[in-house]
């Protein structure tokens, strides 16, 4: 399916079905109103209505804003795909509201049909936006971004929703590869041997039992007149059997999407690297297994991570910190970056904090959250401030090593996992750092928003946002 923007009135452009956006205060002045009242359209968001003898569609929005728009038109997309149209053409509202309609529908028409014996055929093939003699030289750059971002995130899903069998650390490395050839980057990879001369014995400790080897992926984009120097570093857990701190069967099925971390800091830095922004970005990736063994690191094992601090290890299933924790350590030595950023699948307590749509966001800088938060407001996306404080930090106490990989109590389980990361920033860059949990954000089994089921590439657009800002 392609989108195309095209310099013209939308009555000038030939296609099999017109699309409007109406609010219910629109619709009462329609002059199709007395048909659309009589089919039970109300223009509720979200709702739509075809009248295919006019060759027109309806959809209900609550208001005009990027985010009722961007989902009204994944509601219209799902419905064009249904159809037998193979074209349909609307106009841009207005410049701020493009991006949202590309987003609607790059994201919402998204499918993964990779293990589909029989995919599920549609005749839609052009999407046509008018510019409605707007400012068209800006809605052309506004459109070109937002498909960069919209494709980097299908990317990163693409990636998410690969089966376990398939992608295994080496061929994410392999897939990694691929990318920085294809966008000009810069690709260093680590195997066993090499992590253990940096001494990455936390990370060495995880995937111990799989029969894929760990490895350190390091991409770069370096362009010549750079700004900042963003560092990027991503939980890549290609699967995640809780070790033999087994999960429970049922929350064993979705653990492709343990490497959701890794997977959005692939699609931020291929984002960036085609917006062509002039900031330096280097992306981390730890990619491990976690699986069972005779082999497997085990509860009672004392870590020393590359920094030298040991690791009680009271369950082997809080094993994407002790992967992070190294890989932070490195990434921090290897580059002196303006800011450091993590993405991670790292709690389920994190969505009984904020829920599923939201990601958290953790960190000492109020000024770094308050940007990032304006960020993802602007991209679509959800965040949520979960805040240190001293009292928590006490529970992750170790009797017998410098810190216990989970805590005491079972409350405030994400910022504690974030405290534990905390200890694995040095101090000069405690004010640089971010961490962000997206462990309910990064896969949904419930469509809502411009997200279908499986992965939504969170976190790709509200960073590709706030690196365009800088």
């Amino acid at each position: 399916m392609n989108i195309k923007l095209i310099n013209k009135n939308i009555a000038d452009i030939k296609a099999d079905i017109k699309v409007e956006f109406l609010t219910p205060d629109e619709l009462k002045k329609h002059k199709e109103f007395k048909l659309l009242n009589l089919t039970g359209f109300k223009a509720e968001q979200d709702s739509i209505c075809f009248l295919h003898e006019k060759g027109l569609l309806f959809c209900g929005v609550d208001s005009k804003k990027s985010d009722d728009i961007r989902s009204a038109t994944t509601s219209m997309i799902k419905a064009l795909k249904s159809s037998n149209y193979e074209s349909a053409v609307f106009g841009a509202l207005k410049a701020n509201s493009l991006a949202a309609m590309v987003e609607g529908v790059v994201l919402g028409g998204y499918e993964f049909n990779d293990y589909k014996s029989k995919p599920k055929e549609n005749k839609l093939e052009n999407i046509f936006i008018a510019s409605n003699e707007l400012d068209y030289k800006k809605l052309k750059t506004i459109f070109k971004d937002a498909l960069i971002i919209s494709n980097a995130t299908c990317f990163t899903r693409d990636i998410v929703n690969t089966a376990p069998q398939e992608l295994n650390p080496l061929s994410l490395a392999y897939l990694a590869q691929r990318l920085a050839d294809e966008n000009s980057l810069e690709c260093e990879i680590f195997a066993e041997d090499e992590l253990k001369k940096q001494n990455m014995n936390a990370m060495l400790a995880v995937g111990r039992a799989s029969i894929h080897q760990s490895q350190l992926i390091h991409l770069a984009y370096k362009p010549k007149k750079a700004k900042k120097i963003i560092s990027l570093v991503g939980k890549g857990l290609t699967y995640d059997s809780g070790g033999l701190s087994l999960k429970p069967s049922t929350s064993m099925v979705t653990m492709k999407m343990d490497k959701a971390g890794a997977c959005s800091v692939l699609g931020i830095i291929k984002a960036v690297s085609e917006l062509k922004l002039d900031i330096e970005v280097h992306a981390f990736i730890g990619a491990v297994e976690n699986m069972v063994g005779g082999d497997a690191y085990k509860p009672d094992d004392v870590l020393v991570s590359r920094s030298g601090t040991t690791i009680e290890v009271r369950n082997t299933d809080a094993e994407g910190r002790l992967v992070l924790a190294d890989v932070l350590d490195y990434a921090q030595e290897k580059v002196d970056a303006d800011a450091i950023f993590d993405f991670a699948t790292l709690t389920g307590a994190c969505m009984v904090a904020l829920g599923q749509y939201t990601t958290g966001v953790m960190g000492h800088s109020h000024k770094l959250k308050h940007e990032i938060s304006k960020a993802a407001t602007a991209s679509g996306e959800l965040t949520g401030s979960l805040p240190f404080n001293k009292h928590l930090k006490k529970l992750i106490k170790s009797e017998i090593a410098d810190i216990s990989n989970v805590s005491s109590k079972p409350y405030g389980g994400a910022i504690t996992a974030g405290l534990f990361l905390d200890n694995f920033i040095k101090d000069e860059n405690k004010d640089k750092w971010l961490h962000f949990d997206i462990a309910g954000s990064a896969y949904t089994e419930t469509p809502w928003d411009c997200n279908v089921y499986g992965a939504t590439g969170a976190s790709v657009r509200f960073m590709s946002e706030y690196l365009k800002n800088i």
